[in-house]
Parts: structure tokens; sequence; C-alpha cells
């Protein structure tokens, strides 16, 4: 009996010690656990921040759409609720019939449905179904500065583009609705619901401006169709500071429906992983993702490294036979017959490619590497687009007399678009490397700045002497040179043709090219044309100048710059 007497005491103590440490020590714990288990949890996605433009446009806003879900317990007649469902949200019946009878505490059915849609399935008043209102992206422009913009996910959340860069701005904070079940997991009549309100996102404001982005885009979509090429980018910026009104390469795709392919692929035939494949290619920024050999563009930065060393002037003179052998090479000039005696000047007009050998030869391969270094060809330029490829360029070591013969005029090596422009900005600037961006500035949804974006600058890339003489010299170019069918009467261009053989070579690909910039004489706006494998004439000074030329006629009146009352009409020049 003491035994027993014993044994239930110490059971009726521990019992005793253990209330006490539930209903007293870890009450709060249990008290939340209970909590959990009486309520029920739905999310509310917050309002993403909106892309503005430089003008005030909005690129990416939200639009009002549900999410359907259903409670398990709730259901009072199943079938009558997948009908429905399957029905007005075009579901296959098997499918919504899974997710109806799946026993869980809420299963959803389908987000970013269209709010009319979510609107007729409230209607039914069905037991069990539950729709909520929330967002989604959309872009009121469709395809313009697609591959800029980038787009979001089914959470929200950005993909590609500008929208992933400035994700953490962009991002509200979800909210959520809370009610009260009894044990079995139904709703409380009663009890009513407690929301938590979402926080919106704040709003990005870009240099991009809608209506230069648009007419360069028009510019390319024409050029594109005429041509027959490949793709054709577009670039236009501010070389005093780095920002980018337009950044174009068509084709473009719709981000309201990133996910369809712009070709006439039949994806019906495609695995999962090649179809990705092509969406991957879709969605690449060809400006700041490829990498291409500049060709005769890139003179521009041979003949200021060649200014900067001091080994050759206006006045020096060079002879073109039509070609140079370097080594065992047999290199040529565009021109078969030679441009025979030139000076420096006329050789950058007529962009001779035995001149500029020459010149890379007065520069040293030591010194011609120290000057890609030192001008930032080296490293990316710190652009907020996701993804900047780098430089592909030969070692120091392995530069030998027929490799700094190619790097002179343009080839053997690959650059970005983004980094050729950004190059050029800095020589014609007065000597500031700047870095190329769209974003600007974050403010709230009312108006209130909250942050302004400061971007790394480096002085003395060139001295103000030799930026001078380039602005000079590319002036003549357009003036004099190949490049005269960027001319606009009234307006002083400088500017760069080039043209260039694709790799591997003799497949008879080119890629056709033209930088150009205004007033030439104080730069306030460069832009940037590249057409890859134009079919016919590929020529850049025939075919890519024009385009640069139209774009800066639409433009430069809108940017505020005057006509000058003299400029020379231009002289033809060889084209290349």
């Amino acid at each position: 009996m003491l035994v027993v007497f014993l044994a239930c005491f110490l059971m009726m103590a521990g019992l005793a010690a253990r209330l006490v440490q539930l209903m007293i020590f870890e009450s709060e714990y249990y008290q939340e656990l209970a909590q959990d288990l009486h309520e029920r949890e739905r999310s509310i996605k917050a309002a993403r921040g909106k892309i503005v433009d430089a003008s005030g446009t909005v690129l990416a806003t939200n639009r009002t759409v549900c999410t359907i879900s259903v409670v398990h317990s709730q259901i009072e007649d199943a079938e009558q609720v997948i009908d429905v469902l399957s029905r007005e949200l075009g579901m296959a019946e098997e499918t919504v019939r899974e997710r109806v009878e799946k026993y869980s505490s809420i299963e959803r059915i389908k987000a970013n449905v269209d709010k009319e849609t979510g609107d007729r399935i409230r209607a039914y008043e069905l037991a069990g179904v539950k729709v909520d209102e929330d967002f989604k992206r959309y872009y009121p422009y469709g395809s313009l500065a697609s591959k800029v913009l980038g787009f979001t996910g089914s959470d929200n959340q950005g993909i590609i583009g500008l929208e992933v860069v400035y994700d953490e701005f962009l991002q509200g904070i979800d909210g959520t609705i809370l009610t009260e079940t009894d044990a079995r997991g139904v709703e409380i009549a009663d009890a009513g619901e407690e929301r938590v309100e979402p926080v919106p996102g704040n709003d990005l404001y870009v240099s991009l401006d809608y209506n230069i982005q648009l007419y360069a885009q028009q510019a390319a979509l024409k050029v594109l169709e005429e041509k027959q090429a490949s793709y054709v980018s577009i670039l236009v910026m501010n070389p005093q500071n780095g920002e980018i009104y337009a950044c174009v390469n068509v084709p473009e795709f719709d981000l309201n429906d990133p996910f369809t392919l712009n070709t006439d692929v039949d994806t019906g035939s495609l695995t999962s992983q090649e179809k990705q494949d092509l969406l991957n290619q879709m969605w690449r920024n060809q400006t700041v993702n490829d990498t291409y050999e500049p060709g005769s563009t890139f003179k521009a930065i041979t003949a200021a490294a060649a200014l900067e060393k001091g080994v050759v002037s206006l006045t020096d003179t060079f002879s073109c036979p039509g070609f140079r052998v370097v080594e065992d090479r047999k290199i040529r000039c565009h021109k078969a017959g030679g441009h025979g005696s030139e000076t420096f000047v006329q050789a950058i007009e007529n962009s001779c490619n035995p001149v500029f050998i020459d010149i890379g030869q007065r520069i040293g391969a030591e010194d011609f590497y120290k000057y890609f270094q030192e001008f930032g060809l080296t490293t990316k330029t710190g652009i907020d687009i996701p993804g900047e490829a780098a430089t592909i360029m030969h070692k120091l070591d392995n530069i030998g007399a027929v490799e700094l013969a190619t790097i002179s005029f343009g080839q053997s090596f690959q650059i970005t678009p983004i980094q050729l422009a950004t190059t050029v900005s800095s020589i014609i600037n007065g000597g500031v490397r700047i870095t190329p961006h769209f974003g600007v500035e974050i403010r709230s949804g009312t108006g209130e700045l909250l942050k302004r974006f400061r971007y790394d600058t480096k002085k003395d890339i060139v001295s103000a002497e030799t930026s001078e003489t380039m602005r000079f010299l590319l002036e003549k170019v357009v003036s004099e040179g190949g490049g005269n069918k960027a001319y606009i009467e009234g307006y002083r261009i400088g500017g760069k043709t080039a043209t260039s053989q694709t790799l591997p070579r003799g497949t008879n690909k080119y890629i056709s090219s033209f930088i150009g910039f205004a007033p030439a004489d104080d730069p306030q706006v460069l832009a940037m044309c590249i057409i890859h494998n134009p079919q016919g004439v590929y020529y850049g000074g025939t075919i890519a100048a024009p385009v640069v030329r139209d774009i800066f006629e639409n433009i430069l009146p809108y940017l505020g710059i005057e006509k000058t009352e003299t400029v020379p009409e231009p002289v033809s020049g060889s084209e290349e």
C-alpha cells in the first residue's frame, strides 16, 4: 500500500509540476500555437513601385488581379465548385478537381486572374472559395525597352533588367488576411477578419526617355526590315554624365507576355531546355550582354592613344598602297587601290587600315595595352543592367606584330557596345570616364525623394587637348569623310563608321555600325547604331550612319539643341 501510495503521489506531483510549467512558464508559447491552429492566413500582394521615365511617363505599373483559392473544410458542394472554377478559369476539370479535393488548410487554384473573372466567381458565393485581390505587373507600352526594363515573375520579384537590379526598392511588403476557425477548420461566422495592410513599393525614376526610345525603336525596326538583318541595336546617351536616353535591341519582346517567343519557331517540337535557351536568347540585351569586334569605330580610340603618347600629329603624312604586309600577313585596306599619300586627318576621314597599322606600331604593344587599361576598356562599365559582358582581349605577352596591327583598326578582340560608347564619350567629353546608367532616383508613391543615385567618374582619361583634337577629327569624318551620310544641315556632327566581318571569316556576314555625337564642339548627345548581318549593301557609312542622322534630326530639337548658323556642307568620302 505504501509503494502504491508513493507512486500515485509522485505521479500527481509530476503532473502538477507539468501543469504549472505549461500554464505559467510556457503559456505564451502554447497560446501562440493555439492561435495559429485557429487562424488561417492569406497573403495580400503589395503593389510594386512604378518605373517612370525622364518625362514623367510611367513605363511599368500594376494591374489589379485576383488569386482564387479553396478551403477544403468549408466546401459544401464540391462538384459545383469544380464546375464553376474549371469553366471560369479555363482550366482542365481534372486539374481543378485534384486541387479542390486536396486536404489542406488552403489550396491555391490560380493566381493572376483578371479582376472581371474574379468578380464573376465571387458573385456565385460558393462556400469555401476565396477570391483575393492583389497586383500583377503591367507594362503600358508592350515591347518598348523590353530588354532594359525587364519583367517580374508570379511572385512579383524582378527577373531581368531594371526590375531585378532595383528590386529591393520596387518591392513592397505583402500584407495578410487572418480569419479564425473552429477545431474542424471551418471559419467562425462572427469572428471577422484581421487585416495587415500591404506596404507598396517605391517608384524608380530613370533617364530613359519614352519619346527618344520610341523613335529609336521605330528607326531600328525600319532598318531591320529593309536590310533583313539578324538584329539591330541603337544606343542614345548623354556623353557628359552617362545618362542613357534610349537602348534598343530589336526584335524586342512583349513584356506583358515574356514567356512567348517572338519568332515563328514551333515550340511544340522543342524540349523544355531548348525553349528556355531560346527565351534566354530573346531576353538578352545585346548592347550590354554581348561582345563584338568594333571594327573601325575603334580607330577613334587608337587615334586618341596615339595623340596622348605624342607619336602622331595632324600634319603627319602616310602612304596607303591598299595593303600592309605584317610578318607573313597581307592586311588590306577597304579601298582596293589604296588611298595613296594622305595626312593623319585624311586617314581618319578615309578610315584607312594601313595608316592605323602604322600608328599602332608607333604606339607599341606595351603602351597600347596600357592605354587600354587607362581608358577603362579592361574593366566593365558598371552599367545598372545585369549580366554585363567583359572585354575579350589578348594578354600582353600574346600581342605580336599581327595582333597589334589588327587591334589598331578594331579587330581580333571584342568589347560590348556599351563599353565602346562609354569610352568614346570619355574621349570627347574632355577626358572624364563616366558610368553609363538608367537609374536616377527613388521616390515614394507620394513623390517624396528617398534616394538619388551617384555614379563613379574618373578624370584625365585623356587630356583636354587630345579631347578637343578628337572632336575636330571626328567632325571631319562627317563633314569630309566616310560618315557624310550622318550630316544634318545646321548641326555640327562628329562620328565614325565601321564595317567588320563576323567570326568565322569568310562567311560573308558583316556588322555595320556608326557612332556619332552632337554638337561636335560641345557633345550633349551620343548615338550608336549597330546592324548585325545586313543583306545587300553592308557598309556602315551607307546604312548605319543614316539611321543615326534620322534619330538626331528628331531628337536634337527635342533636347533643346539648337542649329548653328554656318556648318560646312559635307564632302563625299570613301565608304567603309
